[in-house]
């Protein structure tokens, strides 16, 4: 009969074995298939039943898309967001389905073992499909939740059976297809665009993730802060003194200062006073908490800050020792014990210990304390030692790890560190400054745990009052330091604070980042991002921050803890956000260049024939000029690419820099003997500062409006800067007759002196080979165009007795008029009137503006309206 028939499924060969030694008293028979199948005689439920306890070995299906959706050349990425999935066999060579299949065969009964989380209870589920429910056996189904190995544990969930959780597989099932469709089509497209295009990647897939480039994200951030931080000098004042045969250097109240000469004045004022006075002395009591439970997240930043363990060598560690029955489960978030825990039993399993057994025997006999409470998430008990073990046991790895799990589980159950610290306050000068000293009363938890022990600092005995002579008086030079690269325990730390993955996939996510050189794992398990990472990075920053912010992963967690619970739907959940991030991708698509001007100038081999240039307005460094088209200036220390106008040759503007950003200007020039030429701020050019200003120099036509793509920008001639002597209000002089544009001087025209229109290639000839032309305050009173100050060469001055310097308006002034000619225009003189240089006429024909529209413009102020 199959009701009297039970089939028991574990989650891995070793977990299988422990339940099915336990259970059959070691009285079982064991054959080899797919996974090793024991079986022995037993009571189940009060009936006398034949058991069979296998395992699967981990998830039994992955999730993938069909056939169809494989091909990257044939398959748009942006179709994933609404393709099927499908779920096919993980190891297909293991022929998991086939084995639970036909050995749950006439069997009535069946008992989960899997892991008590969520990718366990989803392992459930799939467990469940692969055995099914034949016509003839109606299969009754029961979930054990144990949270280790031990015969007690493994008793216990036998005797509290309950039914597999549907709500948290399905929350498994939707981050499965979120992270598969958002992951899949964001790395392929990336993969695609990039690989090829630049050699030196060092990547085979660009890869993106939900939780992965986030992770990175706070890597790449740390090391911009780095990058960007500017050190500063600071001086402190430093006393010295003899008492009873101790030299003590005294702390200064204001620790220091940024301001030299006041530093100065502060040590003087002391060194003239020579005397201390002993003003307070402070003792007080204080003590260090001993630790609350370890849970996997503080379990991986300690392996990773003092064993120098990854966090996936970290978990496949604690795995094994969990699966050898030394520790309990190792993924936990709980760091609260529950009530009925069992610690005298705990640590009576260590007595014997050769390590820490003679300390354990201690703490049973003198009482042990009742650990802090942390936090019960409800899923499992901290991380403790089930029984004891020694080096030459385990092996050295699996034993630093064991090692610290046991001391810390010690140290929970300890007195708190008691010690007392004394504070002595000084004056002297008007400046107060102080010394602490440590007297440990009680060791307590830092006895087996020494790393957190109080240093012990004896001071001599002062009292009230008492006047010193000060020995020394240093003035302590030093400067502010940037921060350290991440550290993994750091990056761990984030990640929880930031919801990002959970105690089970943290030490995956970090794993990748590094397998796909994104960073590097550096001594003292610092984490530098490649040139790779960070460009990645940046190029999101550039296009949807929100691409590599922790915020979006956060949210996805919370709606899926939602459908974990049962409060929200698990379809709605999954096509929310796969609508969000399918817009993300859309948008993404179009704004690829962004990122790639990232990539071309990290990458290409172009730009390392770059040429250094000007300075950034950021850094202070100096920035590439990458000449290959696009032409763009990149910083090398901001990692920040500026397009510049194309299809003509930039150099430096006398190292003059913009008064809005500190950038240094550059000059373009346009080929051809009429090309025009104008400054440009590198920064500006890019991001115009001010609002309205809607016609771009070099923008694609695309549309109602003009598109800032490669190139395209706002030049000084198009900036409404007040004062800025390089902006269109300097600069500019009158109208442009042929369009709505504005005449601007050519600064760097000399000796071919011209005006050149802001908009269309109109040209103004000024009179040739004078020494300097240039605009002044001045507006003329009949037209109130810009009046020009012409310096005219000696031996060629129109002017009368050898005169050089002539103010005038080149449209009313007759002498200015006589002597300008224009280039590639029809109406700019015709329009001042038949008879040559009418004055009438001129004013007239100029307030036009080339459209016929009669309406008085400001002739220079052609953003009057924005």
């Amino acid at each position: 009969m199959a009701s009297n028939k039970v089939i028991m499924v574990a989650e891995k060969p070793s977990i299988a074995l422990s339940i099915a030694s336990v259970l059959s008293h070691g009285q079982m028979s064991t054959r080899k298939a797919s996974t090793d199948v024991h079986e022995f005689e037993g009571i189940f439920l009060g009936f006398h039943v034949h058991f069979k306890v296998t395992s699967v070995i981990g998830h039994v299906f992955s999730v993938d898309f069909p056939e169809k959706y494989q091909n990257w050349t044939t398959t748009d990425p942006l179709d994933l967001f609404q393709a099927p999935i499908q779920k096919t066999e993980a190891n297909p060579k293991a022929h998991i389905r086939r084995h639970l299949s036909q050995e749950a065969r006439g069997y009535g009964n069946l008992v989960l073992w899997l892991d008590c989380d969520r990718e366990g209870e989803n392992i459930c589920f799939e467990v469940m499909d692969c055995i099914g429910n034949s016509n003839e056996t109606r299969r009754r189904i029961y979930r054990a939740r144990f949270s280790s190995v031990t015969e007690k544990d493994i008793l216990k969930a036998m005797d509290n059976l309950v039914e597999p959780n549907k709500d948290e597989a399905l929350a498994v099932d939707a981050r499965q297809e979120i992270d598969l469709k958002v992951g899949v089509a964001f790395t392929r497209f990336q993969t695609s665009f990039f690989q090829g295009k630049y050699g030196n990647l060092d990547s085979r897939v660009i890869s993106y993730g939900p939780c992965q480039t986030p992770t990175l994200g706070f890597c790449v951030q740390r090391y911009l802060q780095i990058n960007t931080f500017k050190p500063e000098k600071f001086w402190a004042v430093r006393p010295y003194i003899m008492q009873k045969g101790y030299e003590l250097q005294l702390e200064w109240e204001r620790n220091k200062l940024f301001d030299y000469d006041v530093a100065v004045m502060f040590q003087k004022l002391v060194m003239e006073d020579g005397i201390l006075e002993v003003t307070e002395i402070v003792e007080k009591q204080e003590s260090k908490s001993r630790p609350s439970g370890l849970n996997t997240v503080n379990l991986l930043k300690v392996a990773s800050s003092a064993l120098g363990f990854g966090p996936q060598m970290a978990m496949q560690v604690a795995e094994r020792l969990y699966t050898q029955g030394f520790i309990s489960y190792p993924r936990t978030e709980s760091t609260a014990y529950p009530s009925s825990f069992d610690f005298r039993g705990t640590l009576g399993a260590q007595v014997n210990n050769p390590t820490w057994g003679s300390y354990v025997q201690r703490l049973l006999a003198d009482g042990y304390q009742k650990p802090r409470s942390g936090t019960d998430v409800g899923d499992h008990p901290p991380v403790t030692p089930l029984r004891s073990a020694t080096e030459d046991m385990l092996g050295n790895d699996a034993w630093r790890l064991y090692e610290y799990i046991c001391t810390h589980f010690i140290g929970t159950v300890s007195p708190d560190c008691k010690y007392v610290r004394t504070k002595v306050e000084f004056s002297i000068g008007g400046e107060f400054f102080h010394c602490v000293g440590h007297r440990v009363l009680v060791k307590g938890f830092t006895s087996i745990m020494p790393w957190l022990a109080v240093t012990e600092k004896n001071l001599p005995q002062f009292t009230k009052g008492e006047k010193i002579e000060v020995s020394q008086v240093d003035l302590h030079e030093g400067m502010t330091s940037p921060p350290d690269y991440l550290s993994e325990s750091e990056l761990i730390s984030l990640m929880e604070k930031n919801g990002i993955g959970t105690d089970a996939s943290i030490s995956v996510h970090i794993n990748n980042i590094c397998e796909r050189n994104y960073v590097q794992v550096l001594a003292g398990r610092k984490l530098g991002p490649t040139a790779l990472g960070i460009t990645l990075i940046r190029g999101y920053q550039c296009i949807d921050p929100d691409l590599c912010l922790p915020d979006i992963r956060s949210f996805i967690e919370q709606q899926i803890t939602l459908v974990a619970k049962g409060q929200a739907d698990h379809f709605r959940v999954v096509q929310h956000v796969l609508q969000q991030f399918r817009q993300k991708y859309s948008y993404f698509v179009k704004q690829i260049e962004n990122m790639d001007a990232l990539f071309e100038a990290q990458f290409s081999p172009l730009a390392d024939s770059g040429r250094v240039l000007s300075k950034c307005g950021k850094c202070l460094r100096y920035m590439k000029h990458i000449s290959t088209q696009p032409s763009r200036l990149y910083c090398n220390t901001c990692e920040e690419v500026y397009y510049l106008p194309q299809k003509g040759s930039i150099k430096l503007y006398k190292e003059l820099t913009c008064p809005l950003d500190n950038f240094e200007l550059l000059i373009f020039s346009m080929p051809g003997p009429d090309g025009k030429s104008f400054p440009l701020c590198p920064y500006c050019y890019n991001s115009p500062p001010f609002e309205g200003i809607d016609t771009l120099f070099g923008a694609v036509k695309s549309g109602p409006s003009s598109q800032l793509g490669k190139g395209a920008g706002m030049p000084c001639f198009l900036c409404p800067h007040p004062t800025c002597r390089h902006s269109l209000i300097a600069q500019g002089v009158c109208a442009c007759p042929e369009c709505s544009g504005t005449l601007v001087l050519d600064p760097v025209s000399a000796p071919k002196w011209r005006l050149c229109c802001n908009m269309c290639n109109f040209l103004v000839l000024l009179p040739e080979g004078a020494h300097q032309i240039s605009t002044t305050r001045e507006r003329c009173p009949e037209c109130d165009s810009t009046i020009l100050e012409v310096d005219f060469n000696k031996k060629t001055t129109p002017l009368e007795n050898g005169e050089t310097l002539y103010t005038g308006c080149i449209l009313c002034d007759e002498l200015l008029h006589s002597l300008v000619e224009m280039k590639y225009g029809k109406s700019f003189f015709k329009r001042m009137g038949g008879r040559g240089r009418g004055r009438g006429s001129r004013r007239g024909g100029y307030r036009g503006r080339g459209r016929g529209t009669g309406k008085k413009v400001d002739p220079k102020m052609s953003f009057r309206d924005f």
